[in-house]
């Protein structure tokens, strides 16, 4: 099967592109995970999305897809494993099957690498990635900071700041970590709670929390689509969201800081739009794309 542009990621990036392409009538597929399966979908609120205060993150992903699909953009639900340049386009392995994409748009968001065990059971029940999207709703408790990104320490203070009672963890203590914060080293960790997160476990102690933060770098999706340039761990792009490779946008958390829903909604409207415009200028002048 053959698309004019393939977007692997249906978050709210990815769901943004397809939008802005189909109502420039391209034929759009959508690669990725079931809607459910997004990190978003386990928000219980968002208080941070322009007009829409209070949202739960499975009701903006609902009215995101339902918006995509009922201008038909089509849907494909697994892990893209590689994507490859040919000489007309793009090709895609979905599992088993291959695709066949005019254009891409990487919405991959971030790959969180090897989960902590404990992690995934408690996500969206006092495990977060971003503590600028929840550090609000733990004024006042008990919070873990596990920092393995550049900019932890930053938002470790930024909860201190809110008022939350942070203890941070990592390899070693940061230098820009503020003095008051207390700092505890460890590697072996381990998310416990029943239901809701009670500790985090470091080195087999436990730390009583409400919420582990858990703050790592990017990964960048290097291995899907070789020959990609990165920034800083992220793909780089230029402001009309076009990657090193011709033919190739991104959008959102792939691309970098901030990782919020409104930056991922703005780039993916450009990527779309940016994408459905290269093939029509590329399609007139005459060549392959």
């Amino acid at each position: 099967m053959r698309y004019d542009i393939i977007v692997i990621g249906g978050g709210p990036a990815g769901l943004s592109a397809a939008i802005q392409a189909k109502t420039r009538n391209k034929r759009v597929l959508v690669v990725g995970a079931r809607t459910e399966d997004i990190p978003l979908w386990k928000a219980g609120q968002v208080d941070n999305y322009l007009g829409m205060p209070g949202v739960s993150g499975r009701e903006l992903l609902e009215r995101f897809e339902a918006h995509a699909a009922a201008l038909g953009m089509e849907r494909m639900y697994g892990r893209a494993l590689n994507a490859m340049p040919v000489e007309d386009g793009f090709l895609v392995s979905v599992g088993s099957e291959v695709v066949e994409g005019d254009a891409l748009i990487l919405a991959t968001g971030t790959a969180h690498g090897t989960k902590y065990p404990g992690e995934a059971e408690h996500l969206g029940m006092g495990v977060s990635y971003c503590a600028t999207c929840d550090g609000m709703f733990y004024r006042g408790r008990d919070v873990v900071v596990v920092g393995q990104s550049a900019e932890a320490p930053e938002e470790a203070n930024y909860l201190h700041g809110l008022g939350c009672k942070v203890t941070y963890v990592a390899k070693t203590r940061p230098d820009t970590l503020d003095e008051a914060i207390p700092f505890r080293r460890g590697v072996k960790l381990e998310v416990v709670g029943e239901g809701n997160v009670s500790a985090l476990r470091v080195e087999g102690e436990e730390i009583p929390c409400a919420c582990v933060f858990l703050l790592r770098p990017s990964v960048a999706p290097g291995e899907l689509l070789p020959g990609l340039e990165f920034r800083d761990g992220y793909i780089a792009v230029d402001r009309n969201m076009a990657t090193s490779i011709p033919g190739v946008f991104a959008a959102g958390d792939c691309t970098g800081l901030p990782l919020q829903i409104s930056k991922a909604v703005g780039e993916g409207l450009i990527a779309g739009h940016r994408a459905a415009e290269y093939l029509d200028r590329t399609r007139e002048s005459g060549r392959n794309v």
